[in-house]
């Protein structure tokens, strides 16, 4: 029996167990029903294959007869003129998922992915790198130069992050669908993620443009294939974020140096001379495959953490979707990951005492999409803050800034949740995270037959009447892998990603960890770890 099947295991029978002692049971048709009054899963598979089913139905509403997905779909089914590589790889593996847990018939899934890879196949590309363009018309397929409905240029940009997830959704394809493998295969083989790889920084851009856009960039060709394209100014520096799906999907394909993943920034330095980020960190230097790494960690509420950028959820655990993270690099992830689950929680039930948590970017309830995060875990200066009026912190950097006063919990006013970052934390902290869903439904109108909307200001009960296909993907990818025990982990890693990865991932030790503890006994594997401030029940 695998790791991965034995945590499930024991996760789900403490969450009976607990959650059958507080809460009666409640309708079936319902989010509630993940509350079950016995011990038997029955009731809370059944509750979540239905959350599934609902939030699957958002993508029959929202996907073109092109098999292309809208970026989002309004709940007066007004469907988005605009599509992105990321938004098309969610629609992919949430058809996988639909497929696993029985919502759609096998042949189903694979006539929706075979007319999504045939659209693809006739997408235009940046040619010499088989990268996608980050804006296509989900009903045509064409590459946007004008942005529906203002009518705006849009500057044709290739990203990175979008198409390392786009990448990822093929990979899977080939992994689980033999008859569309070959399809998936030809698109994969196009895609060269080296375009993207700075040799001099060891980091991967942003992205680039193969015409010069308004503002700053980078005109090289690092690969020194084809012309010159117009790289972004900033690289992704930053470990704990997103963007390491691109960089593990390099690597593995030898497009990119397997000391790529140590040359990222686990924190910055915490000399004056980087005194503008967050906070001072701690830490230590290590060498891996010949690169000094500086272990550095934020201290929040006692938690030794290895910050996100902006410190939202989706950050760090969005990758855990698809990589065992926790798995493979037990004295690195296996540490942080469920710390940062619970920095989330505590700053949404004790600092800013809202009474909820999961704080990521979403779709604002008061309109416009934007950040949300947990400040003190993110290393950006300005924060995301989780809240719409912006109440930040300052830990101050040692010597070389002054700290400034916390906020009291009177300050966080207007604070928004987003439900996706709380399927994020489904695999970490099962107990807490369906507890949260179970309020949030209870207490707002975030629900309806097409599963969760988007946000709601936990303030004023306003809801963000959107569903927006990337968290809409993160949720079925996280239901997939709680109810079927990791598939899509399976399906992403089988073969050269888990060859490649892995060993990178096994000799890290991050200085992660509760303060004044040692890196083995600081945090209970995931398998046994529960939310603090549930022990009192």
């Amino acid at each position: 029996m695998t790791h991965t099947v034995r945590r499930h295991q024991i996760l789900l029978l403490a969450l009976f167990v607990f959650l059958a002692a507080i809460v009666p049971v409640q309708a079936q048709n319902e989010l509630t029903a993940v509350i079950p009054d016995q011990t038997n899963p029955a009731p809370v598979r059944k509750a979540l294959r239905i959350v599934a089913e609902d939030t699957w139905d958002s993508f029959v509403a929202m996907t073109y007869p092109t098999g292309l997905p809208a970026d989002n779909l309004h709940a007066d089914g007004t469907r988005a003129r605009y599509s992105s590589p990321t938004n098309i790889g969610s629609y992919i593996w949430s058809t996988l998922v639909a497929r696993d847990l029985g919502i759609i018939k096998p042949r189903e899934a694979r006539q929706r992915i075979a007319q999504t890879l045939t659209t693809l196949a006739t997408l235009e590309r940046h040619e010499a790198s088989g990268q996608f363009y980050n804006w296509y018309d989900p009903a045509t397929g064409e590459k946007l130069t004008v942005w529906p409905p203002s009518g705006d240029p849009v500057y044709p940009f290739l990203s990175t992050v979008d198409n390392g997830w786009l990448a990822a959704a093929l990979i899977m394809v080939t992994n689980s669908v033999p008859q569309l493998r070959d399809e998936a295969q030809v698109i994969l083989d196009e895609m060269d993620f080296g375009f993207y790889y700075d040799p001099a920084a060891g980091l991967l851009r942003g992205g680039f443009w193969d015409s010069p856009p308004p503002g700053c960039f980078v005109q090289d060709n690092y690969p020194g294939n084809g012309a010159d394209v117009f790289y972004t100014c900033h690289h992704y520096g930053t470990l704990n974020t997103e963007p390491r799906i691109a960089s593990y999907i390099g690597i593995a394909w030898d497009q990119v140096p397997e000391t790529h993943y140590f040359k990222m920034w686990r924190t910055f330095p915490a000399t004056c001379d980087w005194g503008w980020h967050e906070m001072q960190p701690e830490g230590e230097f290590h060498t891996y495959l010949g690169v000094d790494v500086y272990e550095g960690h934020y201290t929040y509420r006692g938690m030794n953490i290895v910050p996100s950028w902006g410190g939202s959820m989706f950050e760090a655990l969005m990758v855990t979707l698809l990589v065992p993270e926790e798995e493979w690099g037990p004295q690195s992830w296996g540490i942080t990951h469920p710390l940062y689950v619970q920095a989330q929680i505590e700053h949404g039930l004790e600092d800013t005492q809202y009474g909820y948590w999961g704080f990521s970017p979403s779709n604002n309830p008061s309109g416009g999409y934007r950040e949300y995060g947990v400040d003190a875990i993110g290393m950006n200066p300005d924060g995301y803050a989780s809240n719409n009026d912006n109440t930040l912190v300052d830990y101050g950097f040692g010597d070389c800034r002054p700290a400034q006063p916390l906020p009291p919990p009177s300050a966080y006013t207007n604070g928004v949740v987003t439900p996706h970052a709380v399927f994020l934390a489904l695999d970490l902290a099962p107990v807490a995270a369906l507890e949260n869903l179970q309020n949030l439904r209870e207490d707002f109108d975030v629900y309806s037959e097409l599963g969760f909307y988007d946000a709601v200001n936990v303030d004023t009960g306003e809801v963000a009447y959107y569903y927006l296909a990337l968290d809409q993907g993160m949720i079925m990818a996280a239901l997939g892998n709680y109810l079927r025990n990791g598939r899509l982990e399976y399906y992403f890693t089988r073969g050269e990603i888990e060859q490649a990865i892995r060993p990178l991932l096994a000799m890290e030790q991050f200085t992660a960890g509760i303060s004044g503890d040692s890196v083995t006994t600081m945090m209970p594997q995931p398998t046994t770890w529960q939310p603090a401030f549930l022990e009192t029940h």
